[in-house]
């Protein structure tokens, strides 16, 4: 067993199997992507040697713990065996202690040479929050609701432009809408992980594009230093009247329950009004789903013409446009962000 910074684990990580030998819910809230849970101790299990080592010291905490684990060993190990490539496996525990070197002793035993993460996953965490926190270039994407953004982001990585779909990595579209049709959400600790696994792949001497979004994408909460950088990168924001977006907005939700959409416009009763929020419902239970969307989006244009106060108006740039045709905008935006100077 070798112990090993986090930048080296990072760099075999990309040849060899991770295993998070944390509990399930631990790995539950968070991990790094890709890594295999194979536990020393359940839930149960941690908290009982927990409370073990509070009240009788470290000693007799791993004289439980032994007997606790003890049962499942084998089983342990028969999943490491599985698990190993070329007879090699990296392991890490929460702060790179006794956790993962009893789990490296053990893996030993099946010929496995396993490098064991210094410092666990908490170093792992502070070494991605430090690199999402480093200034960089990007470009941020913005543009009322029903712009089509996410799809002329699509169509910009395709032309080999540098693209990060935190919508995507998020499960959410981000609209009170924003989870029809989406995965359950990851939580924002292990949304910080996934983003940092593009993050890093990035050449980053060339600018990344990324949607704008509020500091929440649904559920999910967006790196503090992260966002900060993205409101103060430049912006270039898509304008295009409610009656040029309608229809992709029609397509993409009439097909959903008249429930679920209901339901939806439920979340943002308080801030669309009694009177709009019963007009909208109605809308949608009768299949006039212009209307609806027309109500909601009025809602909506005026919280994002607002939110857009938040940047220095000297780092946007305006693109007017009377098309929802996707090629077209696309070339439009990538057109305007040409003027920007680094």
């Amino acid at each position: 067993m070798n112990k090993i910074d986090i930048i080296r684990f990072l760099e075999l990580a990309e040849k060899y199997p991770v295993i998070d030998v944390r509990s399930p819910s631990e790995y539950q809230a968070g991990h790094i992507p890709g890594a295999i849970n194979i536990q020393l101790f359940d839930d149960k299990e941690r908290e009982t040697v927990g409370i073990k080592y509070k009240n009788a010291g470290r000693v007799k905490a791993i004289l439980r713990g032994m007997e606790l684990a003890g049962p499942s060993m084998h089983i342990k190990l028969s999943e490491a065996i599985k698990s190993a490539k070329n007879g090699m496996l990296l392991v890490h525990c929460w702060r790179g202690g006794m956790r993962s070197e009893a789990m490296a002793w053990l893996f030993s035993l099946g010929d496995i040479q396993t490098e064991v993460l210094e410092g666990g996953y908490k170093s792992y965490r502070n070494h991605i929050l430090s690199a999402l926190g480093e200034k960089r270039k990007m470009i941020i994407l913005g543009g009322m609701t029903g712009s089509g953004k996410t799809h002329i982001l699509r169509y910009i990585k395709d032309l080999n432009h540098q693209v990060i779909d935190l919508e995507g990595i998020a499960c959410h579209k981000g609209s009170a809408f924003g989870a029809l049709g989406q995965q359950p959400q990851p939580s924002s600790e292990h949304f910080a992980n996934l983003l940092f696994d593009d993050w890093r792949k990035l050449n980053h001497n060339l600018p990344v594009w990324l949607e704008d979004e509020s500091r929440n994408i649904g559920d999910v909460f967006m790196p503090d230093k992260f966002y900060e950088n993205m409101l103060e990168s430049p912006a270039v924001i898509l304008m295009m009247d409610i009656r040029t977006r309608l229809p992709r907005l029609i397509e993409e939700y009439s097909g959903y329950p008249p429930e679920m959409i209901s339901e939806s416009i439920m979340k943002i009763r308080k801030r669309l009004g009694g009177d709009n929020t019963s007009n909208a419902i109605k809308a949608v239970e009768a299949g006039r789903f212009s209307e609806a969307i027309g109500i909601i989006l009025n809602y909506y244009d005026k919280t994002y013409l607002f939110a857009i106060n938040r940047r220095p108006s000297k780092n946007i740039i305006y693109v007017e446009t009377d098309t929802d045709n996707i090629e077209t905008n696309a070339g439009k935006v990538l057109e305007a962000a040409a003027k920007i100077t680094w």
